[in-house]
């Protein structure tokens, strides 16, 4: 069973910057790919980033130049730079990961307001 811990959500003003973490524990495991999905009210839940152990990485194009997502394998553990935050970020955001299912976090409200 592989369980993780997200953290690094909150309140930021538009422009503002917020980085969002991963760890995941458990039992041995491959997690890959590791990403990151958001869920607006009254939206479906749709890709923010995903990078796979060769370091591809997929941005969705909202976020693309803005947000930066890095892993750190030792740690097991990623994370998601956000930068020049805009309102229409604001969502839950779940962290996840691939190891022959997927796996969820638990959700980070991100909330970008003036």
């Amino acid at each position: 069973q592989v369980q993780f811990v997200e953290s690094g959500g909150g309140l930021v003003q538009p422009g503002g910057s917020l980085r969002l973490s991963c760890a995941a524990s458990g039992s041995s495991f491959n997690l890959n790919p590791v990403g990151w999905y958001r869920q607006a009210p009254g939206k479906q839940r749709e890709l923010v980033a995903r990078i796979w152990s060769d370091d591809t990485i997929t941005y969705a194009s909202s976020v693309k130049g803005r947000f930066t997502i890095s892993r750190d394998n030792a740690k097991n553990s990623w994370y998601l730079q956000m930068n020049s935050l805009k309102p229409e970020d604001t969502a839950v955001y779940y962290c996840y990961a691939r190891s022959g299912i997927l796996y969820w976090g638990q959700g980070t409200q991100v909330t970008v307001s003036s």
